[in-house]
């Protein structure tokens, strides 16, 4: 006995218009988490690398104090800070009977929230050893301190440049 009923295969367009709001409203939702993650490894990698800048700067202050390395105007300022970012990764003449230099980063890290093709636009602001804690210019006569200079907030809502 054969059946005059054909079997038809498929969706139907409100099974297909379910399925597509499903899809839109667990889009809606995975967006923002997305942009808040990349925005959370950022910030934890703005403070890796601001951490990392003042550690060597620190660490320069303290070899410099205990005569670790050469007390030469070319690398250091006459308060014991590097006069440049450079000076930590170029190396430091020691004073130890083996000679050598030493190292206090191997590179200068990169701020995540400044745009380093940005024309005019200086990655990080840079604060001598003279300069007020409030200042927005550089002294140049060393690098006591460094901070981004990106003006944009935080997710905790203090501004990058703060910290």
């Amino acid at each position: 006995m054969s059946s005059n009923r054909s079997t038809v295969q498929g969706v139907t367009l409100i099974e297909l218009l379910v399925v597509l709001v499903i899809l839109s409203v667990l889009a809606a939702v995975a967006i923002p988490q997305a942009e808040v993650m990349v925005r959370r490894n950022n910030e934890f990698e703005l403070r890796s690398n601001l951490r990392s800048i003042r550690t060597a700067i620190d660490q320069f202050h303290s070899d410099w104090q205990d005569g670790k390395i050469a007390r030469d105007e070319e690398y250091a300022s006459d308060d014991g800070y590097p006069i440049n970012l450079e000076v930590l990764v170029n190396g430091i003449p020691t004073t130890s009977a083996k000679g050598g230099d030493r190292y206090y980063l191997r590179r200068i890290p990169k701020d995540p929230f400044v745009n380093i093709n940005e024309f005019g636009h200086p990655q990080w602001v840079l604060r001598s050893y003279q300069d007020p804690p409030d200042s927005n210019s550089w002294g140049g006569q060393d690098v006591y301190d460094i901070r981004t200079s990106s003006e944009k907030v935080a997710i905790d809502g203090t501004k990058y440049n703060t910290w």
